[in-house]
């Protein structure tokens, strides 16, 4: 049977500098409201601390700001930096949003992207994915643990072992909502990514970016079968969340304008990201020929690459097209964009909900020369 696709959002927003933060953080916050209002199953904000154009700088407290506000959305870690806190302060404001969301939290989790902030946080020269293996294990030791605790770690260390006072509460860090734990997802950004078959043999599932040509997407999925095998689980194509940069519109040419125009937000979106990544020797995620140099990654490749646009029935055909190409997978999660028209964007969400979704759905189950 088809694998029917739901729909989510997953944004690290990138904002024009001039814009006011406040102004930036309250739209971030209407798209989730929107995703919510529009039966958006799942909604993930990147984290980056040392940023001035990705400007959440804490996914957790973003996500106790619109729990309130939310009816039906999961919302989610996209991506708590482990390295970067410790396993203590995690494990601990995970377990409260946890139980503020009441089963509506999904934690994700990775080693962190942004070298600023390693920089920041003294870690830019460790091994920051061994840092990320013992920080998320001694959070899920501390949930599986009472007090008193005596973890000891190469790079962190959690005890309550001298102050706890059992009678009292003393000493005890509170569990989360979910039992044993919320779901964890790992956010996928390497082709062939060995991260992804470790996750999914400790029964976590992946997030694929929206930053990755279709050919690299297209690897995870048999890495993921892999480590559902190795952790004794079936490997379900409705547990992997793919992220895609899509823009919606009633016509073709507003559509064209809007998502490929140089001054516009997608364009000044992939401009930006396209060139921190390759300054920082990740231009291969650009690159279907890993041989070719450098410099033809440009901002104008990258669009056309990753943007899917047009009016519902081009976007829906695509998509269908682009599943066919990289596999099944469950939830497509909508990139996130600066909304530098706020009628077209969320007008891009409804057409996506509204029309899209139900279309590919539709021509999953129906053969391609009766959809056409």
């Amino acid at each position: 049977m088809p694998v029917p696709l739901k729909v989510g959002f997953f944004t690290m927003p990138i904002h024009p500098l001039h814009r006011p933060l406040h102004e930036t953080l309250r739209e971030d916050r209407e798209l989730t409201l929107v995703a919510d209002r529009l039966g958006f199953v799942e909604g993930y904000f990147g984290e980056h601390v040392t940023d001035a154009a990705e400007t959440i700088t804490s996914s957790l407290i973003f996500i106790a700001w619109l729990l309130e506000e939310t009816k039906n959305i999961k919302l989610g870690t996209g991506t708590v930096n482990i390295p970067n806190r410790h396993p203590a302060t995690v494990a601990a404001e995970v377990a409260m949003v946890d139980q503020m969301a009441k089963g509506r939290f999904i934690f994700g989790i990775s080693p962190g992207g942004l070298l600023s902030d390693a920089e920041l946080y003294g870690n830019l020269d460790n091994d920051r994915t061994a840092m990320f293996l013992e920080g998320i294990n001694m959070v899920l030791d501390i949930w599986a643990g009472e007090a008193p605790y005596n973890l000891k770690g190469k790079y962190w260390t959690v005890s309550t072992e001298r102050t706890t006072i059992s009678e009292l509460g003393q000493g005890t860090i509170h569990k989360p909502y979910q039992t044993p734990h919320p779901p964890i997802v790992v956010t996928a950004v390497a082709p062939f990514s060995k991260g992804v078959t470790e996750a999914a043999a400790r029964g976590w599932d992946p997030i694929s970016a929206n930053f990755l040509l279709p050919q690299w997407v297209k690897t995870h999925w048999p890495k993921y079968v892999d480590g559902c095998a190795a952790g004794n689980r079936p490997a379900d194509p409705a547990n992997w969340r793919v992220a895609k940069s899509i823009f919606v519109a009633d016509d073709l040419a507003t559509a064209k304008r809007y998502a490929t125009d140089p001054s516009g937000p997608y364009f000044s979106y992939y401009k930006s990201l396209a060139h921190k990544l390759v300054k920082n020797g990740r231009a291969n995620l650009f690159k279907a020929d890993q041989s070719a140099p450098d410099s033809s990654v440009t901002a104008e490749s990258v669009v056309d690459q990753l943007v899917i646009w047009g009016t519902p029935d081009k976007v829906a055909d695509e998509l269908m097209a682009f599943r066919e190409n990289v596999g099944e997978f469950g939830t497509l999660l909508y990139a996130g964009h600066d909304w530098a028209d706020r009628g077209l964007a969320i007008r891009s969400m409804e057409l996506l909900a509204e029309k899209v979704v139900p279309q590919v759905n539709h021509g999953a189950t129906t053969p391609r020369a009766a959809v056409a």
